[in-house]
């Protein structure tokens, strides 16, 4: 890559991360009333996003070859009771991504 193509991307980047922070802004000023289905897809899309990163990150375990999906059985097990405990997203995904780790690389 060329340093003007370098410099073109980087513009590019800049730019596109600036109108993706502004535009919700602009769209949405602070003195304007929120449309109805912004508040719903705001109430819903957390929840959606998270079932779907889980089923992304289980759809190629194998139950029936491998580790038999005992790492991730037990890294999903501990962040769910993380979870229900603390309530810390961050705490559960951490700890979870961390056992799970350490079960894929010391013991299976």
């Amino acid at each position: 890559m060329t340093v003007a193509e370098s410099v073109i991307t980087i513009a590019a980047v800049v730019a596109g991360t600036m109108l993706t922070r502004f535009i919700p802004f602009i769209v949405f000023p602070s003195g304007k009333k929120i449309p109805d289905t912004v508040k719903y897809l705001g109430g819903v899309l957390p929840y959606a996003v998270m079932g779907l990163l889980v089923v992304y990150s289980l759809k190629d375990v194998s139950l029936f070859s491998g580790s038999h999906g005992i790492p991730e059985a037990l890294a999903l097990i501990l962040i769910c009771v993380l979870h229900v405990w603390k309530r810390n997203m961050l705490l559960s995904i951490g700890a979870g991504t961390v056992l799970y780790m350490f079960l894929v690389q010391a013991v299976f």
